[in-house]
């Protein structure tokens, strides 16, 4: 079952990229009682992964905090080092990076994809979301190939 508006996350267990290296983070914790922007990639350093949806939310991250919006995190299934150079080489301290290395929470959320064909096996699809005290406020699921309703120009106009 793919996750919808108005539902509440799956629990399940991410890893955040941290200085001091990967950190197992419960997801009911991180999103409770605060409001998140969530989005997800395929991949760290992918073609448009990091040519326009990671930089869209650094360029946009302030905005984002005066609408409202408490943290600003990424996932993908990647590991948090891989994560975490990426963050390093094209984000900023505005997001946090979680890793759902084995796509678990991809699963668990319906929201996978598979990319074999390009060599890069079972992922998480592009998406964005709101997220209310751990309740999906709004969704956006792009077509495959799109890059459009998960950019952080759009979310901006649903805050």
């Amino acid at each position: 079952m793919t996750i919808a508006k108005g539902d509440k996350l799956p629990a399940g267990t991410l890893v955040k990229a941290t200085e001091a290296g990967p950190d197992q983070v419960e997801s009911s914790e991180f999103f409770a009682g605060r409001k998140v922007a969530l989005f997800s990639v395929p991949g760290a350093f992918t073609p448009t992964c990091s040519a326009k949806h990671l930089p869209g939310f650094v360029e946009k991250a302030e905005e984002l905090k005066a609408k409202g919006v408490d943290e600003i995190a990424c996932t993908a299934v990647n590991d948090a080092f891989v994560l975490g150079a990426w963050n390093q080489a094209a984000g900023s301290q505005d997001i946090t990076m979680l890793a759902d290395g084995n796509g678990d929470y991809a699963e668990a959320l319906g929201l996978t994809m598979d990319a074999s064909g390009f060599g890069m096996g079972k992922r998480g699809q592009r998406w964005s979301m709101i997220v209310n005290d751990g309740v999906v406020e709004e969704l956006n699921v792009e077509a495959p190939g799109d890059f459009k309703v998960s950019s952080a120009d759009h979310m901006l106009d649903q805050l």
